[in-house]
């Protein structure tokens, strides 16, 4: 039973963190709400930090969840800058970095990740950069804008979707770029060989080169610059910059310290968390990058980056925190911009998780859907600049139905037919 004396603490200040102390809110929660975050600045969405905000086409004041003023409005108290150092779970105690001790009758981990890091030599120049915060953001951008003005080089380290939209960015800016990638195509484990070429001729026709089969190997610098970046077939690529775009860890130091009951790596990582966002622990919940959690709809547990989940998934923890049973089934959802294509991915299609890649429309004009069949069922779809069917695509992906792929693949046939 929850009442007005107990507080809730929400550890982590991004997205999910915002987004649930918003939803105790106007869900009628009257108690006292804490928000936690380890950076300084006011919790904001994090997809225009590679995409509108990097490329100089928004601006700052529209990344923000919600006004700084709204939080005091609200009563919520922040703690920002502070990270959490330790968790206590027998004395529902959370230690912040300046040694304050604060209490807790539920708490919720929204803590996010982290890019992971180059373990080659020469990371430590200061031309080596990662994108995950706004600081990152912010100098990257006056990076970016100095390549383009100069001429200069950047090396991305990887071609997944930070790697690509930042090459994209730095493409608009003028700087020259080279992107090293061991798989043979962009994105191959997220679309499959099928449409990873799509990227790379879209890339290409503005001008990035691609390195595929190759990684990094060393990072060659001077008086703390970059000077090239050596791949592992001893070529050395001009260098004046380097992005570390090679993938993101869930951020599971404190409930690892703590006893709760986490994810393998190779399942996904994370912490582990049933339907409702619950952890092993009952008063403890998860959201966002962090969280793995079962997905009754898709039948595997899954731990899922994206903007969506965290946009979906703190709301839903909040609920959860006020006694709600309602289980957190929402299809993985996210949506990528670089130069004129524009394009929503819904579902999951893991390697290994499919068996046939269906598209209807115009491939080589990059105007399409593409659809990831297992067993005849749509189990992902993704609409490349065709706009307004994602809602009927997830329907597609919910029902489970058998689908003809000749009919998915007509563009004659409604898709909302299909529901039929």
């Amino acid at each position: 039973m929850v009442d007005a004396h107990q507080t809730f603490v929400i550890v982590g200040a991004g997205l999910a963190g915002a987004k649930a102390a918003e939803t105790l809110r106007s869900e009628g929660f009257t108690g006292r709400v804490i928000l936690i975050g380890d950076e300084r600045d006011h919790p904001y969405e994090r997809p225009p930090l590679s995409k509108s905000y990097l490329a100089g086409t928004s601006n700052r004041d529209t990344l923000f969840v919600q006004q700084p003023g709204w939080y005091a409005e609200h009563d919520i108290e922040l703690h920002l800058g502070q990270p959490v150092v330790h968790l206590d779970r027998a004395a529902h105690t959370v230690t912040l970095g300046d040694g304050t001790t604060l209490q807790y009758d539920k708490l919720l981990l929204a803590t996010g990740s982290e890019p992971r890091r180059l373990d080659i030599p020469g990371t430590e120049l200061a031309g080596v950069h990662h994108l995950r915060r706004l600081a990152h953001a912010d100098r990257l951008k006056h990076v970016l804008t100095s390549l383009g003005r100069e001429n200069g080089h950047l090396v991305i380290a990887g071609a997944g979707w930070i790697g690509l939209e930042v090459a994209a960015a730095a493409r608009g800016y003028g700087a020259e770029v080279t992107v090293i990638e061991p798989s043979p195509t962009p994105l191959h484990s997220v679309l499959g060989p099928e449409l990873g070429s799509v990227f790379t001729d879209l890339h290409a026709e503005h001008g990035v080169r691609f390195q595929f089969g190759r990684k990094l190997t060393e990072i060659i610098g001077q008086d703390g610059m970059v000077l090239a970046a050596v791949t592992d077939d001893g070529e050395e690529h001009p260098a004046h910059d380097v992005l570390a775009a090679i993938g993101a860890a869930p951020r599971t130091a404190l409930a690892e310290s703590a006893g709760l009951a986490l994810v393998a790596p190779e399942q996904g990582g994370g912490i582990a968390v049933d339907a409702g966002l619950r952890t092993s622990d009952p008063d403890i919940y998860a959201a966002g990058d962090v969280a793995n959690a079962e997905h009754p709809p898709l039948g595997l547990r899954l731990r899922v980056e994206h903007w969506a989940n965290a946009l979906g998934g703190g709301p839903a923890a909040a609920r959860a925190m006020l006694g709600g049973r309602e289980p957190y089934q929402r299809v993985p959802y996210f949506f990528s911009d670089q130069y004129d294509l524009g394009l929503e991915f819904s579902g999951y299609a893991a390697p290994g998780s499919y068996d046939q890649v269906v598209c209807r429309g115009d491939v080589g004009k990059r105007q399409f859907i593409a659809f990831w069949l297992r067993e005849g069922r749509v189990t992902a779809g993704m609409n490349v600049n065709v706009w307004d069917v994602t809602d009927t695509v997830q329907q597609l992906i919910r029902s489970d139905r058998p689908v003809g792929p000749d009919a998915l693949a007509d563009p004659s046939v409604a898709l909302a037919s299909l529901l039929d």
